[in-house]
């Protein structure tokens, strides 16, 4: 099954660049830009990731983004993760980037996509990886604040296909930034939103009624209300789970516990994604292995998933009618090997 998942092309749908910097690289750009960071050794860093809630991870995330200071380093940034995407068989994906996370410290807008722009081009050219850019706005700060980058964004609305909402959920319910996501959808990006990693129930209903969002980042406590579970069915909604991430988040106690195969039993379009890979142990491939091993999903439960990423995925129809068939290339290879 091992050898099946890694053959599988796959699409991913929920990575956060920021969350895909791993430590050699950060403390690299770190002694490259003259920063300090607030460990000596990359050890110090791996130690570090040990985390209680998301709080925890938040405060290592964003203490690691500090470094990055020009477009090189996001340029470097995402074109490291594009080969973690080459290794894993991943073709597409949907890259989540925090704006405010940077321009919060004085970093221009325009160097942070630049420097995405540039990686992407060339991970196409080079490993004939499609991608697309999700902008995320972080719940902890204003709407406002959101509204700022949602006007920074609009000369480059040609590179942005979709708008976000992440970072600390409790406490920050979608329906705080109800006008910017309005607003948003006026300028032509798709809606998604984190929904009910942490947060309750509520907050998932929340991004379904007032941000309307297409697709649920997360989402894994839908369960807990069966008129929720059966209105994400009815309205065919997707839902980008993230394993590893949930278990290192402590969302999930046991992986056997992971909530993956019941959503796929209700009817819910999941889908498997890494969402912050350096932090949490491990990019698509690793992801995939431990759900399928600790949850004994079935080769026709993997291929599901593979397809619903596909499927649920903001690529063209032309694209997505390429990609299922490259799934059932390997599928059919595997049949008769």
């Amino acid at each position: 099954m091992k050898d099946f998942i890694a053959a599988l092309p796959k699409a991913e749908l929920h990575l956060h660049i920021e969350g895909s910097f791993e430590p050699e690289l950060m403390f690299e750009i770190a002694q490259r830009n003259q920063i300090e960071i607030p460990y000596k050794t990359i050890d110090e860093v791996k130690k570090a990731y040990q985390f209680s809630c998301l709080q925890d991870f938040l405060d290592i995330y964003y203490a690691g983004a500090g470094v990055l200071i020009y477009e090189q380093d996001f340029y470097d940034l995402a074109m490291a993760y594009y080969q973690k995407c080459y290794e894993n068989k991943v073709i597409h994906t949907e890259i989540m980037f925090d704006p405010q996370t940077h321009t919060e410290r004085g970093i221009a807008f325009e160097t942070v996509i630049n420097g995405l722009q540039k990686a992407r081009i060339d991970a196409k050219e080079k490993w004939g990886i499609n991608s697309l850019f999700i902008m995320s706005y972080l719940r902890h700060l204003s709407e406002e604040s959101a509204f700022e980058t949602l006007r920074h964004s609009l000369s480059y609305k040609h590179l942005i296909m979709s708008v976000g909402l992440d970072s600390s959920e409790m406490g920050n319910p979608p329906a705080k930034f109800k006008n910017v996501f309005a607003a948003s959808v006026k300028e032509g990006y798709i809606p998604v939103a984190h929904a009910g990693e942490e947060g309750p129930t509520d907050y998932i209903w929340e991004a379904i009624d007032v941000l309307k969002v297409v697709r649920i980042d997360h989402g894994n406590r839908c369960l807990e209300d069966e008129n929720l579970v059966q209105e994400i069915v009815k309205g065919d909604l997707a839902l980008t789970v993230c394993p590893l991430s949930n278990l290192e988040l402590r969302n999930t106690d046991v992986m056997t516990n992971h909530p993956l195969k019941k959503l796929l039993h209700k009817g819910i379009k999941a889908t498997v994604n890494s969402d912050d890979p350096a932090y949490f142990g491990g990019y698509m491939n690793a992801n995939f292995s431990a759900v399928q091993h600790t949850l004994d999903l079935s080769k026709e439960d993997i291929i599901t998933l593979v397809k619903n990423a596909f499927t649920y995925s903001f690529a063209t129809d032309e694209q997505k009618k390429c990609y299922l068939e490259k799934v059932n290339e390997v599928v059919h290879q595997f049949e008769n090997s």
